[in-house]
């Protein structure tokens, strides 16, 4: 049986129901002529998600992503490096010792995956340090997914290839040139790489890696021209944190601190969590919160799916690629 056939069969109340509505309001939002921005947080590219994630960008159901410099470098990682990776499906079972013996091998874990820090971080830094030089001593600066889109496109890569290219997000993305908002890469292994190199003098300028405040400002312009252009622009939130709050924040920044009128609130909104409703937390705040921080409209579609998004994003996506 299809998936979509499967789901819409038998996912019929509560969070499985959420689901489905979800999904449909996606494509309806789609059909309408509006566009998507996909937030990724928490590990969704160590999860693999990039195998319909790219799929999703190839059919042009996403138009911009906001992520995490975590699952836009893990996505590279795991481009060049997965025959390197370990599962640990017992990870729940390990004792200190057994986290110290990863470490002594250079694996860094994820839940139940390890990155192989020399064939996936290391290959990596050694290639994108050739780019951050270059503009550097061009004078020159980039956003960090801009270095990422040039190494990719460039083939210096190819040689590493240890996965069918067309399951990498980030290369898919790279081929549209994608809008991509990355808010906090600081807070990132690459990020730690570039501070470490700019400290001993290999980078002189900090600023060639743009910053956070410069993607606000391009995602203002975006956004701006994109609802001019469109009906509206919806907001699909993969996990909480900063990868869904940076960006969800441009709307109430247009119309409160730039005092522009005829911007469109954000014309739909999901979010799958796993972060149950508690005290200020963002990640678990109900949809309607929203509302009064001039994010979404009282008639804003809004979805709430609470459950694990590597379950839940890749049947939510099935079913809007009519898989």
């Amino acid at each position: 049986m299809e998936v979509s056939k499967f789901l819409k069969k038998h996912y019929k109340h509560f969070n499985a129901a959420s689901l489905i509505d979800a999904a449909e309001g996606y494509k309806t939002h789609l059909n309408n002529g509006g566009k998507m921005l996909v937030t990724l947080a928490g590990a969704m590219s160590t999860a693999e998600m990039g195998i319909i994630l790219a799929e999703m960008i190839r059919q042009d159901k996403i138009h911009a992503i906001s992520c995490t410099g975590a699952n836009l470098e893990e996505d590279i990682f795991n481009l060049v490096a997965h025959d390197f990776y370990e599962r640990v499906p017992h990870y729940r079972e390990l004792s200190a010792a057994d986290e110290e013996e990863l470490l002594s091998r250079h694996l860094n874990r994820v839940t139940d995956t390890c990155i192989p820090e020399e064939e996936a971080m290391r290959r990596l830094e050694h290639t994108v340090l050739k780019y951050w030089v270059k503009a550097d001593e061009a004078g020159e600066s980039y956003f960090p997914h801009e270095f990422f889109y040039q190494i990719l496109l460039s083939g210096d890569l190819e040689q590493y290839y240890q996965i069918d290219p067309k399951n990498s997000w980030m290369l898919e993305a790279a081929k549209k040139n994608l809008p991509i908002i990355c808010p906090g890469w600081e807070d990132s292994t690459l990020g730690n790489i570039y501070a470490g190199h700019v400290i001993s003098g290999d980078v002189k300028n900090v600023h060639t890696v743009k910053t956070g405040i410069q993607y606000m400002m391009e995602l203002a312009e975006w956004y701006t021209q994109t609802a001019k252009e469109e009906s509206t622009i919806g907001f699909f939130q993969i996990g909480g944190g900063i990868a869904g709050d940076f960006p969800i924040c441009v709307v109430p920044m247009l119309h409160q601190d730039l005092q522009r009128d005829g911007v469109p609130l954000w014309g739909y909104f999901a979010q799958i969590s796993d972060s149950t409703t508690s005290y200020g937390s963002y990640s678990g705040a109900v949809p309607n919160e929203k509302i009064t921080w001039g994010k979404l409209g009282k008639d804003t579609p809004k979805y709430m799916i609470e459950s694990d998004a590597t379950i839940v994003a890749p049947l939510i996506f099935a079913l809007v690629l009519d898989m």
